[in-house]
């Protein structure tokens, strides 16, 4: 699993509890589970390449294009 954020990837390997992590209590044991068990494995994506970042957030011109070019998206051109 490809993550945007390194909290949230240390808080996957960490098996210490966080106070401050309780909301996400049980997302987050399912997920150290997995981790401790070598069924999955918690690596670092940079928010650039973060593919699904087009779909949630408002991007720069330039990383709307790159990502909508990775996906297979093409702009196509209307004629009035």
């Amino acid at each position: 699993m490809y993550v945007d954020n390194k909290s949230t990837i240390s808080l996957a390997m960490n098996l210490v509890a966080h106070g401050r992590s309780k909301h996400r209590e049980t997302r987050l044991h399912f997920l150290r589970e997995k981790v401790s068990k070598k069924q999955l494995d918690v690596k670092y994506c940079s928010t650039e390449m973060q593919l699904a970042d087009i779909l949630t957030k408002d991007l720069k011109v330039n990383s709307f294009v790159v990502l909508r070019y990775k996906l297979g998206v093409s702009s196509i051109e209307i004629l009035n």
